[in-house]
């Protein structure tokens, strides 16, 4: 009878243990697609587990709304990884009660949404808002991985070697992604774009590349007939071969356009979708090349 309540007990001990470990808690949970890759890649065979906050095809969090399950996630999160710069102004009230925050835009220098010239103002003369797209200027990039990494080893102070040796991997794909980025944008013939959406400031500054006019087109707000006229203006002005809108932005105003000057249509993408960072980025240099050279 007692070898029997040994092994009762026993059984006991070990499905209460395997009931805990199926309801552990989440790790770290990245906000967006871009900490989320750059999490992923620093946690490598560390066993740490990284959960992605925003799953949906968005370029942009405007007025986004958390749904029951994500608020669920973060609850469970021992670490949340954020890009910061205000793209995530929709988590300030579900951060409140955070164990802890990383925040990947620490001293990162902002700029104005649009096109910049000098003191913050755009290319219309007026102040906007800071643009958070940071992580579209390589050395933004780098700079979020490394606050990243940071923020790791202050919770994961066990996984420090490991976390060091990701960084210095990380580094070896940002420097190879700037190398062929330069090589391949260096010699356009132009450097002038005309972009659907206002967050590619960024690559082009890193790259050389000159906006000279961004319209954000979203449901409901789509292009005045005044601004399809300024827009077509301009192509024909510049003889812009090509125009760009953004991988999941609408079509509506570029089709006008391109029908009108015969301009191509190019798509960037924002590295917020599914596709790795370093894919996306590629991809946009190759657009650009395809488009531009």
């Amino acid at each position: 009878m007692k070898r029997i309540l040994i092994l009762l007990l026993i059984l006991s001990i070990l499905l209460i243990s395997g009931c805990q470990n199926n309801e552990a808690p989440n790790k770290v949970v990245a906000t967006t697609k871009p900490v989320y890759d750059f999490t992923v890649y620093l946690c490598a065979d560390t066993g740490i587990e990284v959960d992605l906050l925003v799953t949906e095809q968005l370029s942009c969090l405007h007025d986004y709304t958390l749904q029951v399950q994500q608020m669920r996630l973060l609850e469970s999160a021992q670490v949340v990884i954020m890009s910061g710069a205000g793209l995530e102004s929709f988590l300030d009230d579900a951060l409140l009660n955070a164990s802890s925050i990383i925040d990947a835009s620490e001293n990162i220098q902002l700029i104005c949404s649009g096109h910049v010239h000098d003191h913050g103002k755009t290319s219309d003369g007026h102040h906007h808002e800071e643009d958070p797209h940071i992580w579209l200027n390589i050395d933004n990039a780098r700079k979020m991985a490394f606050n990243i990494y940071k923020g790791l080893i202050d919770q994961f102070p066990e996984h420090e070697q490991v976390f060091r040796d990701n960084l210095n991997k990380l580094d070896l794909e940002f420097d190879a992604l700037d190398a062929y980025g330069k090589s391949q944008l260096s010699n356009l013939t132009t450097n002038e774009l005309i972009t659907f959406h206002d967050g590619f400031a960024y690559f082009a500054d890193y790259f050389d590349l000159h906006i000279i006019h961004s319209l954000e087109e979203e449901s409901g707000s789509e292009a005045s007939a005044a601004e399809l006229i300024e827009l077509i203006h301009l192509v024909n002005e510049h003889s812009l071969p090509a125009i760009f809108i953004e991988e999941n932005g609408s079509t509506s105003a570029s089709e006008v356009i391109a029908a009108e000057t015969g301009a191509d249509i190019y798509r960037l993408n924002m590295a917020m979708a599914d596709d790795d960072y370093f894919k996306s980025m590629y991809q946009n240099i190759n657009q650009i090349k395809e488009a531009l050279g």
